[in-house]
């Protein structure tokens, strides 16, 4: 995707706004913006348009009697003037619930329909019949059509048998078209309506699946930093607590201890302020970014001595064990060995408690297997962060990535202390 779109940044795109986004011939544009301005007021507004339409024909149908042009059409000259105005206005009148009660508007003008077939008066308003059957098939259901086209065209077989003017066919086809016509036309729009629905739909469901995946990214990604986060300030800061105490004893019998203790602390702490800044400037918004960036790559297995050794220098004393030669493995799963580790030993710097040691052992599988166990002889409490932090549930996630298993949990008695254990099987191919 080329922009970001969060939830509520802008509304779901309709078909309106879609053809007007679309290039196309400049008369073509005109005429969908006129469309669609014309559609949004008649949502905003449909009692005033039907009002408007009504209106319309029924001042035509007023004129029609008023001015007598009912007679160039008429068949009965003789009919009475006041049943031509009330079927003037029995035919006008009732347009302005076309939309809403379609049938009903059928049936209540089908009387005046056969009357005026009857008398010979033969009314042009008859034919606004075509447009109820025109709401018939665009807002009713499709079975209403047999009934309702025959119930039209009764009149008219009415009218051809009555009064009739040259053959049958001359008065039946013509009018029996323009009601499949008017029918035809009600459906094309109902099924473009229909599709124009889907397709919004449709745009909507995808707008919020995008919206629900960059929510997920987020949390992946807010997950991923929160682990690194606490990977590399809750390690550091152990080994400068352990560094520190260390220091405060060691000042008033051996300065020189002291003096290492305190390289050693500015040591890690610049470790971690490095560490730090290569994960926030993750989170930088600059554009473009800074030319030759200096990238730290992430820990690997090469500095597991160098985090053993910092967390020797802390206080705590640490052996380890390698069994077999440490494959090439991805850079991901060094990764996860490693932060395995340092979150083991860090737990045991602040848990294990005065003169405790730590062992580490390492068993390396020629097919890319790796286990490791990391133990110490503590008291065996709990880590603190075992149930609400990120420490052990942080473990778990890395682990989870590669199919691997990892326990956590205090040493079978006798022993004293706290166990954590690896395992990551070989990488199958993909």
């Amino acid at each position: 995707m080329t922009d970001n779109v969060f939830p509520g940044s802008r509304k779901p795109p309709t078909m309106d706004t879609v053809q007007e986004e679309q290039p196309g011939e400049p008369l073509t544009q005109y005429v969908q913006r006129v469309i669609a301005r014309m559609r949004a007021f008649d949502r905003r507004h449909p009692l005033l348009w039907d009002l408007h339409l009504t209106g319309f024909w029924l001042t035509a149908a007023v004129i029609d009697y008023a001015g007598d042009g009912w007679r160039n059409v008429t068949r009965n000259p003789a009919t009475p003037e006041w049943l031509v105005l009330t079927l003037n206005l029995g035919f006008a009148v009732p347009l302005l619930w076309r939309r809403t009660h379609p049938r009903t508007i059928l049936l209540a003008t089908t009387p005046l329909a056969l009357t005026n077939a009857w008398t010979g008066a033969t009314l042009q308003a008859a034919l606004l019949q075509l447009l109820v059957i025109h709401h018939t098939a665009l807002r009713r259901p499709l079975r209403t059509l047999p009934w309702a086209i025959p119930l039209c065209l009764t009149p008219v077989i009415v009218t051809a048998i009555r009064h009739p003017r040259g053959s049958a066919d001359d008065d039946i086809v013509p009018q029996l078209l323009s009601l499949l016509l008017a029918a035809v036309l009600g459906i094309a729009l109902r099924t473009r309506r229909d599709y124009t629905a889907a397709l919004e739909d449709r745009a909507r469901r995808l707008e919020t699946e995008r919206d629900q995946q960059a929510r997920l990214a987020t949390a992946a990604e807010r997950a991923r930093i929160a682990r690194e986060m606490h990977d590399i300030i809750g390690h550091n800061l152990s080994v400068i607590t352990g560094l520190a105490d260390g220091g405060r004893y060691a000042a008033a019998k051996s300065p020189a201890r002291a003096a290492q203790a305190l390289d050693a602390i500015a040591t890690a702490s610049r470790q971690a302020l490095t560490e730090l800044r290569r994960l926030l400037d993750v989170l930088r918004d600059e554009d473009p970014p800074p030319p030759e960036p200096t990238r730290t790559p992430q820990p690997t297995l090469t500095d597991l001595d160098h985090l053993i050794e910092g967390v020797r220098r802390a206080g705590l004393p640490v052996h380890t064990v390698t069994h077999g030669t440490p494959p090439v493995l991805p850079p991901g799963r060094q990764l996860t060995v490693y932060r395995v580790v340092q979150e083991a030993l860090t737990n045991a710097l602040k848990h294990a408690g005065p003169n405790a040691t730590a062992a580490i052992t390492l068993s390396y599988d020629a097919k890319g297997a790796v286990t490791v166990t990391v133990t110490d002889t503590g008291h065996g409490g709990t880590p603190a962060d075992a149930g609400s932090g990120r420490g052990l549930p942080g473990m778990r996630e890395r682990t989870a990535l590669y199919g691997g298993t990892l326990e956590a949990g205090p040493r079978p008695h006798p022993d004293r202390g706290w166990r954590v254990r690896l395992h990551l099987p070989e990488e199958v191919p993909q």
